[in-house]
């Protein structure tokens, strides 16, 4: 009888001392994007930390005079239906959406979390601007979630511009051209490359060009070695790539130059006669410029003629930008018959790994028979000269006999 009494008790006890359950606190605790800003046809990530903010077991105890009051608030965990996420759309029913849901995800007890991972799309042509696709998650028995989520879609690219490239190129060994990229978008972008497109009577070195990583609004210059094989009118094309997260872009810069056969390294006769008596030697002297971009290497200036030349080759070296250059040959005309010859230069250097030799730049001269007694001439000029003094001598001696014997 005891028994059943304190059994009565106890249940009256339990009817008699409230117990409140509260709703789960389910929100998105943390999200992440990737990329930070969407290109129109680019897909991403969106990372989503969804808690269940709420503690468990709260007790609160309220005294009222003589008596206390014991409440127990139990939170409970939650049960999710579904998760998804409505898409943003333009005025031209473009949209920022993700590519499925997730159903019966399972229970959040109090306190937990989880990661949960949309992959979501701007649609190609999209117009660029700030969208809001909205979170909603539903829960079972419990008020529902809904979050707007911030993606920015931007038509912001990335330019390589044309910084240093002449209209016109030489066919003379190369050429160096200086191309910059600029990102012009607000957030960085990695896998940056430039490579030039297949042109032909054109070599490029190197290949392509690896930059990497660029930060938002940076910009990096590269340079690229043009070495022409024919002359002509060509277009030098140049791809950018780089990615946005995931999502490879490609622009392009079309250059039109000329190749001309206009010698950037050449030399100029400076000094050279137009006829040689037999048996003489003259000299002749040259000025080597180098009107390229770039400096060049090696130089050496050849003579190509049947007369005797010394110094038979003569070697310059390094030659900078715009650097001009005296040299001096010695011809002797020995062995040379009467009559019309030639003489021509040319120039051979170096240019990075590649060596090069530009076209002879030619003169003519003559030889002609040395005048009569061209080999006496000095003998002559002494003999005169002593006559001269002789003749002075005789008249002064009689000069001065006559004033004495006045």
């Amino acid at each position: 009888m005891k028994s059943l009494i304190l059994i009565g008790i106890i249940v009256i006890a339990a009817l008699i001392l409230p117990t409140i359950c509260a709703d789960p606190s389910i929100i998105i605790y943390d999200y992440e994007l990737t990329p930070q800003i969407f290109m129109p046809g680019d897909s991403g990530t969106l990372k989503l930390t969804i808690k269940n903010a709420e503690t468990t077991n709260t007790v609160t105890r309220t005294t009222t005079g003589s008596s206390t009051t014991t409440v127990y608030t139990d939170t409970v965990g939650a049960a999710f239906n579904n998760i998804w996420i409505v898409a943003a759309s333009d005025s031209n029913s473009k949209e920022v959406k993700a590519t499925l849901n997730y159903e019966d995800t399972g229970y959040l007890a109090p306190s937990a979390s989880f990661d949960i991972t949309f992959k979501m799309i701007a649609e190609a042509g999209i117009m660029e601007g700030l969208y809001f696709p909205t979170v909603r998650i539903d829960i079972d028995t419990y008020t529902d979630v809904s979050f707007p989520i911030p993606i920015n879609v931007s038509n912001a690219t990335v330019d390589l511009i044309s910084t240093s490239v002449p209209s016109k190129l030489s066919i003379s060994g190369s050429t160096d051209i200086t191309l910059t990229a600029v990102n012009n978008r607000a957030a960085s972008i990695d896998g940056v490359k430039i490579t030039p497109q297949e042109t032909t009577g054109i070599e490029f070195m190197p290949s392509s060009i690896f930059i990497g990583s660029m930060s938002s609004y940076d910009s990096e210059g590269v340079i690229f070695s043009i070495k022409p094989t024919e002359t002509g009118e060509k277009n030098l094309s140049f791809d950018i790539d780089f990615k946005n997260g995931d999502n490879l872009h490609t622009q392009t810069l079309t250059i039109p130059i000329e190749i001309v056969e206009t010698l950037d390294v050449a030399p100029v006769f400076y000094s050279i006669p137009s006829s040689i008596e037999k048996g003489k030697s003259t000299r002749i002297r040259l000025e080597v410029f180098n009107a390229k971009t770039s400096g060049i290497t090696g130089v050496i200036v050849t003579p190509i003629t049947d007369a005797k030349m010394s110094p038979s080759q003569y070697f310059i070296g390094a030659m900078d930008p715009d650097d001009v250059f005296s040299a001096s040959f010695d011809m002797y005309t020995d062995g040379l018959e009467i009559g019309n010859y030639t003489i021509g230069f040319k120039v051979s250097f170096k240019q990075g790994e590649d060596y090069f030799e530009t076209p002879t730049v030619i003169s003519s001269f003559k030889i002609v028979a040395a005048t009569e007694n061209s080999g006496d001439g000095s003998l002559g000029v002494v003999i005169g000269g002593m006559c001269i003094l002789v003749v002075a001598l005789v008249l002064f001696l009689i000069w001065r006999k006559r004033r004495i014997i006045k």
